[in-house]
């Protein structure tokens, strides 16, 4: 336990000088509306939590949650597709890299068009932003895998799904979850990105409507929110990862 709270010591230091910071900036420019500081945006956030907490965290949520599942199927299909095919690998790698490239901003607004303001159309940019680096991460893993290693159980007589279930899939683990800390807070943003384009509900279509009402603290209020929401899932990642890759505790 001791040791647990020497590790955080040092982030707990660091966010209270960033909010001292931010206390200074905001008692020195004296521009609520543009620049709150903490204290106000946590006295906004307890006076709206009723929708926040009640309505909008939901609904950002469930767009986070379907979004990711997608991802994470659609990640590790082209990932096992790229590791079998060396001609799926050369055919969908481009592509994959490519799908980075747009703008999702750009994006964002056909979505809305195509779909309306349903859930599909914040699910399409979240998956937009979330698949990329499950697929690259996790083929990346598959690619680590020794040869020799392989070619050592071929000689014992092991097919490739026991190859595959023996040896990929333990060395796969850890850039799992390597890439699915890093899709959650894209997924996130996504969602708050989709939302703020063009949605009737969540954290990021409430922090938009707040702007227009001049609110800083209000603006700042649900994107706290979503940071909170992000930590608390990554959190719970690195718990689960700790639970199943159980050698790492033992190197």
């Amino acid at each position: 336990m001791k040791s647990t709270n020497r590790a955080n010591l040092p982030a707990a230091i660091l966010v209270l000088l960033l909010l001292m910071v931010w206390q200074a900036a905001a008692i020195g420019m004296d521009a609520a509306y543009i620049l709150p500081s903490p204290a106000q945006v946590l006295r906004r956030l307890w006076e709206l939590r009723k929708p926040l907490f009640c309505a909008h965290l939901p609904a950002t949520m469930s767009v986070v949650g379907i979004g990711l599942l997608i991802s994470i199927v659609l990640g590790l299909a082209l990932a096992i597709l790229m590791d079998l095919s060396p001609v799926a690998e050369k055919a969908l790698y481009p592509l994959v890299i490519a799908s980075q490239t747009i703008p999702t901003t750009a994006l964002a607004p056909l979505f809305v068009l195509w779909f309306g303001y349903s859930i599909w159309s914040k699910v399409l940019v979240t998956v937009l932003m979330t698949f990329f680096p499950v697929t690259i991460t996790v083929f990346d893993g598959f690619r680590s895998v020794r040869a020799d290693m392989k070619d050592l159980m071929t000689s014992f007589g092991a097919n490739p799904g026991q190859i595959f279930l023996k040896l990929k899939l333990p060395a796969v683990m850890p850039y799992f979850f390597s890439a699915l800390k890093m899709a959650i807070p894209l997924s996130i943003i996504g969602a708050a990105i989709g939302e703020w384009l063009g949605a009737q509900s969540g954290l990021g279509y409430f922090s938009r409507r707040m702007m227009t009402q001049l609110d800083g603290a209000g603006v700042f209020a649900p994107i706290l929110l979503l940071s909170a929401a992000a930590m608390l899932l990554v959190a719970l990642v690195n718990l689960v990862e700790r639970r199943v890759i159980i050698w790492r505790s033992n190197m």
